[in-house]
């Protein structure tokens, strides 16, 4: 027995180390993460599709290949920067860390590989870009709080396409921004050749790159509530960025970030959360019908953890009811807003933004008893409303539940079973022939160099 073990192991050793040319290497790489998207997250979209749609699948659905842990160094709950680093630098590292090993040290990034391989690149989110997730693929600090600093990284890393949130950390106080060194990025990167654009109308003009599109001073708004005059849907960010990157001769690495999940799921935001995973979704089918039509494209999607600890049934109930979130209209944001700054009755928001016609005076005291403190009224509106829909919430935080893992196109074999998280960074290295460890050993260098 123990013979056969060891043979096993030095098998499993073996094709472990197989070198990238041993499978088909891709010549473009999509990556998509659903920040906060756990299992169950998925289930409550499919199920809604089904009930309200007739439709069965999400279009992720088929390439479901496998799982990801996704623990950090000093915590078994990763958060979104440490989650990120993983996927960007196949390197474990701590809560909060972006693009930094767990000694602080700078570590290389995809991006950086490829465009050393003379790849195009691209980001792009809902968040703001500095946030974590998009920040640990283009800059190197030891705190995600530092997002004034990574916008200075960025809009010098010649990023070829940079979309998403975010205006405030490109620009100086005087302009309403929140840069205290007066310096304006977006100016200076325009002046280095950079499209930059802050509106539907010139998002929809760009055609060339290098390009910046920043659509929010902060984050981009909820599906559910967005203006789709004002700003584009992750979809067609995702469309647009592939569009631009398409004719370069090398290829391009994109990174696509379905942020705000993450954040609805931390607010048990049921409309929020439920309408991103959806646009999240509808956006990972622009690439794989990409990748369908361009030979050598690899579409790859995960999660970087599971946010809120969502459950579909609740108090010993054998069932949860998707009819429920299908009459929502909007996010918690806007109905606090509507009982908080426009005073609007209580029973009328529910009414017109929740689809609730029969609130009973249990629900609507508990409501009552909430307008005076906004954190306190967003739990209220979501208890309300969870309850009904029998959906549960364990955390306004993370968890460390397991995260899904799909695969489409050349390449794809080599994610399957459970994997790290690093893993996804390391296999994603090899199969566009990058040596992150040599970058790395470059960068802290350089970094020891800057230092004397």
């Amino acid at each position: 027995m123990r013979r056969w073990l060891v043979v096993m192991a030095a098998l499993i050793g073996v094709c472990w180390s197989l070198p990238a040319q041993a499978q088909e290497r891709p010549r473009n790489v999509i990556l998509f993460i659903a920040d906060g998207c756990g299992p169950a997250s998925f289930t409550l979209a499919r199920d809604y599709l089904r009930a309200t749609a007739g439709q069965e699948q999400l279009a992720l659905d088929a390439h479901l290949v496998g799982s990801v842990q996704t623990y950090a160094t000093n915590s078994l709950v990763t958060d979104s920067a440490a989650g990120a680093t993983a996927f960007a630098c196949g390197v474990k590292s701590y809560n909060g860390a972006i693009a930094v090993d767990a000694d602080g040290q700078p570590v290389a990034t995809l991006l950086e590989g490829a465009e050393a391989r003379g790849m195009a690149t691209g980001l792009v989110a809902t968040s703001r870009i500095t946030h974590a997730t998009p920040a640990a693929f283009s800059a190197h600090v030891t705190s995600r709080s530092l997002e004034n600093e990574i916008a200075l990284q960025q809009i010098g890393q010649g990023i070829d396409v940079l979309f998403g949130g975010g205006k405030q950390q490109f620009l100086p106080t005087d302009q309403g921004g929140r840069r205290d060194d007066g310096r304006d990025l977006l100016a200076e990167a325009a002046a280095s050749g950079y499209h930059v654009v802050t509106d539907r109308a010139g998002f929809e003009a760009l055609t060339a790159t290098p390009a910046i599109g920043l659509f929010s001073d902060s984050h981009m708004a909820y599906e559910v509530d967005r203006d789709a005059a004002a700003e584009p849907s992750l979809a067609e960010m995702t469309r647009k960025a592939i569009d631009l990157l398409d004719d370069d001769p090398d290829g391009f690495f994109l990174m696509v970030e379905g942020s705000r999940i993450d954040h609805a799921a931390h607010g048990n935001d049921p409309a929020g959360h439920l309408h991103d995973i959806l646009a999240y979704d509808a956006a990972v089918a622009v690439a794989l019908a990409y990748a369908a039509d361009t030979p050598g494209t690899l579409v790859l999607a995960t999660s970087d953890h599971e946010t809120g600890g969502l459950t579909l049934g609740r108090d010993g109930q054998y069932a949860w009811r998707p009819e429920v979130l299908a009459r929502l209209t909007h996010s918690l944001e806007p109905m606090v807003a509507a009982l908080r700054e426009d005073g609007r009755p209580i029973a009328e928001v529910m009414r017109d933004m929740a689809g609730i016609e029969d609130l009973t005076y249990q629900e609507g005291a508990r409501i009552e008893v909430a307008l005076d403190d906004p954190g306190r009224l967003a739990a209220a509106l979501s208890d309300v409303i969870s309850r009904r829909a029998l959906i549960g919430w364990t955390t306004g935080g993370h968890t460390a539940v397991d995260v899904n893992l799909y695969a489409f196109g050349p390449g794809s074999e080599a994610f399957s079973g459970h994997l790290d998280n690093t893993d996804i960074g390391r296999m994603l290295a090899r199969l566009l022939e990058i040596d992150l460890d040599a970058l790395s050993a470059a960068l802290q260098a350089r970094a020891v160099g800057d230092a004397r």
